[in-house]
């Protein structure tokens, strides 16, 4: 026995040096294999058993076990510090150091001007709403007003869908239509989105743009409310010293309807080139809901009265920003972009 206990000491002291002196996780691995896999040199003692007298068995049997665990917790051990060391050269930096900040983008400045104006209708209780850019008829044009010889209906001025049941919507009042036709009074509501119409691009045209529809409707709403909801907007927008005028006007889906100018922001009403020398700029349609309109959802027009105004985004961004291209928003220029 005495001989089975010298080589199982040598064997473990061999295999103690070549752990320590192993140097990654794979020759660790190819260490333990050789030494404690199941033909490893180990076992090969342990196969000797049968060899020894039937009394010694036991110790010898003690001695190979005692062997296995001082081998198994060396390996334990060596295989921690080579996967810390791994780690720490993988992530060796100083953490002191400050961060590297990444480039942060922001919103698109149409995206801002209408954050900015759908914030002020919602303080004085609006409510933003939208709607499908694929229309019919009825949403486009009947329920509003607009008659079937209007000129806004031939295909020169709509981009109609194929077949001619669809369109591409022209105005985001249709928005006002289907809230109205699912809701009842009292209500206020401001329809931001997308609209198309088949102009030719130019630097104040474009076939897309953005507009924002507001709809008010309530028993005993007047010209009044109108013109102090518009007066609020103005002044929020564009700063306390703007004044906004009213200017009469036509369209089929308000009356009495107005267009709405702004003092110029460039020269406080006194008059430059932007105005055209007039001290006012326009930014807007307004008016008193159509009784119309109103039969074609079902309202009673001798029981409410509403109003309702539009304004294009990309003119109202324009004018705040002093931009003279409408086609600098789309053109996805990020000298132009990050301006902003």
């Amino acid at each position: 026995m005495q001989p089975l206990i010298e080589q199982v000491g040598q064997l473990c002291q061999e295999a103690l040096r070549q752990i320590q002196e192993a140097a990654e996780p794979v020759a660790l691995e190819g260490l333990r294999v050789q030494y404690l896999g199941r033909k490893g040199k180990l076992a090969e003692f342990t196969a000797q058993m049968g060899q020894i007298p039937q009394s010694d068995r036991p110790a010898a049997g003690e001695i190979i076990n005692r062997v296995k665990q001082t081998l198994t917790a060396a390996f334990q051990e060596k295989q921690t510090s080579l996967n810390s060391q791994s780690l720490s050269r993988r992530f060796s930096f100083d953490i002191t150091l400050p961060g590297v900040p990444r480039p942060i983008g922001h919103l698109h400045p149409l995206t801002q001007v209408i954050e900015q104006v759908c914030e002020v209708f919602e303080g004085i209780g609006f409510v933003v709403v939208e709607g499908p850019e694929i229309e019919t008829e009825r949403y486009n044009f009947e329920a509003l007003n607009i008659p079937a010889d209007h000129p806004s209906r031939d295909s020169f001025d709509t981009f109609y869908l194929e077949g001619g049941k669809y369109l591409l919507r022209s105005q985001t009042s249709t928005v006002q239509i289907r809230i109205m036709e699912k809701a009842k009074p009292p209500l206020a509501i401001v329809a931001p989105g997308k609209v198309f119409r088949p102009d030719a691009v130019d630097a104040s045209h474009s076939f897309m743009f953005h507009q924002i529809e507001g709809l008010l409707v309530d028993q005993g709403v007047t010209f009044a409310h109108l013109k102090g909801a518009l007066d609020l907007f103005a002044k929020r927008l564009f700063g306390k010293e703007t004044k906004i005028r009213f200017r009469p006007h036509y369209f089929p889906f308000t009356e009495p309807s107005a267009e709405v100018d702004v003092s110029c922001l460039l020269c406080q009403g006194k008059g430059c080139s932007v105005c055209g020398r007039k001290g006012w700029l326009e930014i807007m349609g307004a008016g008193m809901v159509h009784p119309n309109v109103f039969r074609a959802v079902g309202y009673d027009p001798k029981k409410y009265t509403g109003f309702a105004f539009g304004m294009g985004i990309e003119r109202i961004a324009m004018l705040k920003h002093g931009i003279d291209d409408i086609r600098l928003f789309f053109e996805n220029d990020v000298r132009f972009l990050e301006q902003f």
